[in-house]
């Protein structure tokens, strides 16, 4: 068990993010992944320059 408060907030927070992932998990498996979620997985994937590269001023 626990022994402070942080640490058991951490551990919640923990199983939330498992719940959360076995959902969209599930939800994948129901329906399918969707185009845009595989455009994003691949994009995140990637090492290639984006817009979104440009916005926050990073650089290849």
């Amino acid at each position: 068990m626990p022994s402070s408060r942080n640490h058991q907030e951490a551990h919640g927070i923990g199983q939330i993010e498992e719940q959360l992932q076995q959902q969209a998990d599930a939800a994948k498996a129901i329906q399918g992944s969707s185009e845009t979620d595989r455009e994003i997985a691949e994009a995140a994937k990637s090492d290639k320059h984006t817009a979104l590269d440009e916005i926050v001023g990073r650089k290849e």
